[in-house]
């Protein structure tokens, strides 16, 4: 226990020491690094490594560098017994030495070095000249992951590989690939070809992966450091199987057909080490279906996954758990993947990220023998109409790189359901590291991620000041008259309501997770129907000029069948919102369908998937206010009623956020 406590104090130091130094846009944060002068300019060099000789080649190529067998200077790299100074996972620690001579690097396994190459990267200060410096690296944890549910919703093999290829330069290194589901079995099979005909899909009919494609997906994992997790979903989620077969998995004849599936799936991911066997959300007709299943999952050398909350496991009886849901709880003796609070199809654009970032690993600062990892996971209920919007409106690149660096940098002030969304203010630890994160990141946005989608801006200057909840059916311009303006408390009906600042483009009141909307703390504490919120802010411009405005009341989770907003209203609440007094309406809604369906694509309901709304600023001080009832917390149109506000000004295209401007409620230019 006390090497343990040692051991998380050790992490903790360093991982403060690390984001005091801020290593410039380094992203994850190294473990340990030390700057030292000079730089290494690559011109002709030496090259001697055992391993990824190509991608050592590349690298000099690409910095404009060439490989001389008898130049003076030299990138070496050895395989050595240990990374002397690396607390956990020596399979994945380097050593990186840059000097004016040359680049060193010691790993104990090619994987080791594949890291160290991706950090090296990073160390480009202009075109082939890398910073000088020594860094002693490892991952917190081993599994640093994500999930695609192509099952309900298919995307392309070279969508997978552009996402596979960028998010292995920031140290991600697992893809778990939710292959089947009610709507379609998505990995072909030769031995039962009607398993993938297109009559037995109720979605994206005629979409699935052939042997080939998988083998191939497989090998691009592998040159890209990343272990592929295939999952064939059983006994649950299987209407597909029952459509094609007439049997259910549980039954007799179903679960012959499904072993002569395993037979060809553990065929098909031959080096593949791992299978995922689902197993949630079901009822177990059959005992003994699960544990007959990784059986022969393990018969044929495969170790096998599990979700959780789903068929409970003793120690032994299962290789890993995948815990979703606020059910999921850790069982002593088995390693856990967290994938808890980290389904992006609930996240809205701003606020969810400010949690995730700030989130541990379901309570560890490290890796332990029972928490080994986390998955962010991309459910897709509801039909989305491109792959664009899959990523887009998942948040996705921005929530892989706060998941990158929270699990192999460590740390983490709480869990999700600790402090939740807020940034308070800008004295808090919340504030200070999701700030110097979100610099590095939107760095890396404007280097690296030109062309992908990637909707989010800098909203660490948006500053808000939000009044205590109102009964609703007040008059505003009882509450808010005109001759007092804008103050820091109000009296309404002989009652004293107050004014509390917050900081970000995303707000909520009341989160909705897991069936337990108050578990994700918010602006409220104590969250009540039937009331009303005002939110302002003043935005200083330097000059007059129309800018964008990315606004929204209700971030639609893209596993809803929710109704879009009436025309002409913000939400089913009645929300409104002025700019300098002028009422702001809504844009007009693409979606206008008035009964709900999953099959039904969401429109422009979320505010990133639609072209910014241009609205105009006047030089000096603008007056941006906000009116947020909320009536029900349930609603017949939205199953997850988010009471929450989204606001940023916004570069035309949506890229950026507009430069220049100062959100302050108290109208202090700083």
């Amino acid at each position: 226990m006390k090497n343990k406590l040692a051991l998380c104090l050790t992490m903790m130091l360093m991982c403060f020491s690390v984001l005091a130094q801020s290593y410039e846009n380094m992203l994850p944060v190294p473990q340990h690094m030390q700057v030292q002068g000079g730089s290494f300019q690559i011109g002709k060099v030496k090259l001697a490594t055992p391993v990824l000789q190509t991608e050592w080649e590349s690298f000099v190529d690409q910095a404009g560098g060439e490989v001389v067998d008898k130049a003076s200077r030299l990138i070496q790299v050895k395989l050595v017994p240990e990374v002397q100074g690396a607390k956990l996972n020596q399979e994945e620690a380097y050593r990186l030495k840059v000097t004016s001579k040359g680049i060193e690097v010691e790993a104990t396994t090619q994987k080791g070095v594949y890291w160290a190459l991706q950090t090296l990267r990073q160390l480009e200060q202009k075109k082939g000249s890398y910073k000088a410096c020594e860094i002693v690296d490892w991952p917190a944890f081993k599994i640093r992951g994500f999930m695609h549910d192509i099952g309900r919703s298919y995307l392309s093999l070279d969508e997978l590989k552009k996402e596979i290829e960028i998010l292995s330069r920031y140290k991600i290194n697992v893809f778990h690939w939710h292959l089947t589901e009610n709507q379609a079995w998505r990995l072909e099979s030769k031995i039962f070809p009607m398993l993938n005909d297109s009559v037995n899909m109720t979605r994206l009919q005629g979409k699935y992966y052939t042997i080939e494609e998988a083998k191939e997906l497989v090998q691009f994992c592998k040159q890209h450091n990343m272990l592929l997790i295939p999952e064939i979903d059983m006994p649950g989620h299987s209407a597909a199987f029952v459509r094609t077969f007439r049997h259910d998995m549980q039954s007799p004849e179903g679960t012959k057909i499904l072993k002569l599936l395993i037979d060809e799936v553990c065929e098909t991911f031959a080096d593949v080490p791992y299978l995922h066997i689902g197993t949630d959300e079901v009822g177990f007709s059959n005992k003994t279906f699960v544990p007959e299943m990784v059986s022969y999952v393990r018969s044929k050398g495969k170790k096998v996954i599990s979700w959780n909350p789903g068929w409970k496991y003793q120690p032994g009886e299962i290789d890993m758990v995948q815990m979703w849901s606020f059910h999921g709880k850790v069982t002593p003796g088995i390693p856990h993947i967290d994938c808890r609070f980290h389904y992006t199809n609930h996240f809205d654009t701003f606020a969810d990220l400010v949690a995730l970032y700030d989130s541990n690993v379901y309570n560890q600062p490290h890796q332990t023998d029972d928490v080994v990892g986390a998955i962010i996971a991309l459910w897709h209920d509801r039909l989305l109409s491109s792959e664009e919007n899959m990523v887009l409106e998942n948040n996705f690149y921005p929530s892989m790189l706060a998941l990158a660096e929270r699990t192999w940098l460590g740390g983490g002030s709480q869990y999700f359901d600790g402090e939740g969304t807020m940034m308070w203010n800008e004295q808090t630890d919340t504030y200070k590291n999701f700030a110097q994160f979100e610099k590095r990141m939107l760095w890396h946005k404007d280097k690296y991620f030109q062309g992908y989608p990637f909707g989010y801006v800098k909203q660490t200057n948006v500053k808000w000041n939000i009044t205590d909840a109102f009964p609703n059916g007040g008059d505003m311009a009882k509450v808010f008259p005109p001759e007092q303006g804008l103050q820091d408390a109000y009296e309404y009906e002989g009652k004293q309501y107050g004014v509390k600042s917050a900081i970000g483009a995303g707000i909520y009141f009341r989160h909705v997770w897991g069936g337990l909307p108050t578990s994700i703390p918010t602006f409220y504490k104590d969250p009540k129907e039937n009331h009303t919120a005002y939110a302002y802010t003043w935005v200083y411009s330097p000059k007059d000029q129309e800018v964008g405005m990315w606004a929204e009341t209700q971030n639609y989770s893209r596993s809803e069948m929710d109704l879009p907003p009436k025309q002409g209203t913000w939400d089913y609440r009645g929300s409104c919102l002025w700019i300098n007094d002028e009422e702001i309406l809504p844009p007009t809604w693409t979606a206008t369908h008035t009964t709900k369906s999953n099959e039904i694509a969401l429109g422009n309901e979320n505010c990133v998937a639609r072209p910014p709304m241009m609205v105009k600023l006047n030089k000096g001080w603008n007056k941006v206010f906000w009116k947020l009832p909320i009536g029900k917390f349930r609603s017949n149109e939205v199953r997850l009623v988010k009471w929450m506000f989204t606001t940023v000004f916004v570069t035309p295209d949506g890229q950026k956020a507009v430069e220049g401007l100062i959100y302050s409620p108290d109208k202090k230019l700083k």
